[in-house]
């Protein structure tokens, strides 16, 4: 308090030693109004209380407060703290609200999105997720883990939309796959039992709600057994993963992909896993298209390949530390959508048995030889 006291002061005796002709007095308004930026209420309204007073004291020893001139600089000094102060007031009661709505909506990420364990069999694995506005920590990106009995399956996805209405679907989604994992035995069968899960889903919706019809859910499905080294993925219309191995990134972008979750039969395909090789020391990064398509004050995309060559050697957290401070330095602070991405780093647990079937080499293409995260047209509509 002592600045906003000390421009009273200034102030005051300034105008006191001015010519009669010279008001300074209108200039105490500086202090209530520097108060209310980090003062509350009823400190803002104390210093503006004394800014009056203040007023009070030079205009009696300027000749009295009779005057006209006088009377009209006490009132507006007095009306303007006035509105300073009931702002502040106003300033603090959204500020409380915006607490409350944080801390439901940061329970909520909590109960949908469980953070992912340190790590599952030979995996490490740390995770990331950037809400884009500040009043709410969820939306429609979703990740999850789940640990079977000879390896791990993973999931990253991202709702078409915004809102509560992703935040349903992708509660869905995540509680069919949690239940799932554990129950189908093939790849291609839990991705089929997702895309049935979420088109029933959207077909209840639609008896309620005439959009439903347009939602579905880019998802990338892995599997990574714990005695081979390879990777399984599974695409329906989401960003490849990343291979970060000695320094060289590489997408790992199967050959055939399947259609994002939820079409029904504009989507009706099958679904196929491809293989990838996946060593020990291997670092697989899954993302949202949040963080590809993240642009700077120049339109510049996010070059995520380009970053990732320099963060070669950390481990999953410090990687997802590093891609969390880059990725918020890019845009300045100011995300325009949901971003998530998962660090999968293998370890090594002695010698590895060989695949039953041909692994295939990441595409050697790199994303930034293929524009913004080096993905494929995106659908029509798409959120």
């Amino acid at each position: 308090m002592l600045i906003p006291l000390a421009f009273i002061v200034v102030i005051a005796v300034a105008d006191f030693l001015a010519p009669t002709s010279v008001h300074l007095g209108p200039l105490l308004v500086v202090a209530p109004a520097l108060t209310a930026s980090f003062g509350g209420p009823v400190m803002t309204g104390l210093i503006a209380t004394v800014a009056v007073v203040a007023q009070v004291l030079v205009d009696a020893l300027h000749g009295g407060v009779g005057g006209l001139n006088h009377q009209v600089q006490i009132a507006s000094l007095l009306a303007v703290s006035s509105l300073v102060v009931v702002f502040r007031y106003l300033r603090d009661r959204h500020a409380r609200q915006l607490i409350q709505v944080r801390s439901v909506s940061e329970t909520a990420q909590r109960v949908i999105l469980r953070p992912l364990p340190r790590g599952i069999g030979p995996l490490r694995i740390a995770s990331m997720y950037l809400a884009a506005t500040a009043e709410a920590r969820i939306g429609g990106d979703l990740y999850a883990a789940a640990r079977t009995a000879g390896g791990t399956r993973l999931l990253i996805g991202d709702v078409r939309g915004k809102g509560l209405a992703s935040v349903s679907d992708a509660a869905v989604l995540l509680c069919a796959f949690r239940e799932a994992s554990h129950r189908h035995s093939t790849l291609p069968k839990l991705v089929a039992y997702l895309e049935g899960s979420v088109c029933r889903n959207l077909a209840e919706l639609a008896e309620t709600n005439t959009e439903s019809s347009e939602r579905f859910v880019t998802a990338a499905i892995i599997e990574i057994p714990d005695a081979e080294p390879v990777v399984h993925v599974i695409d329906c219309g989401h960003p490849p993963p990343l291979l970060l191995r000695r320094g060289e990134v590489s997408a790992l972008e199967p050959h055939q992909t399947g259609p994002p979750l939820g079409l029904g039969e504009l989507g009706a395909g099958e679904y196929i896993p491809q293989a990838f090789t996946f060593e020990p020391g291997d670092i697989l990064l899954l993302y949202t298209d949040g963080v590809v398509e993240a642009r700077d004050g120049s339109g510049a995309f996010y070059p995520l390949a380009e970053r990732l060559p320099a963060w070669a050697g950390q481990d999953p957290e410090a990687l997802v530390r590093l891609l969390h401070e880059d990725l918020v330095g890019h845009v300045g602070g100011n995300l325009n959508d949901d971003a998530a991405a998962i660090v999968v780093q293998r370890l090594p647990t002695g010698p590895l048995g060989r695949a039953p079937g041909p692994a295939v080499s990441p595409s050697a293409v790199t994303l930034s030889d293929a524009g913004p995260a080096g993905r494929r047209p995106r659908r029509p509509g798409r959120g």
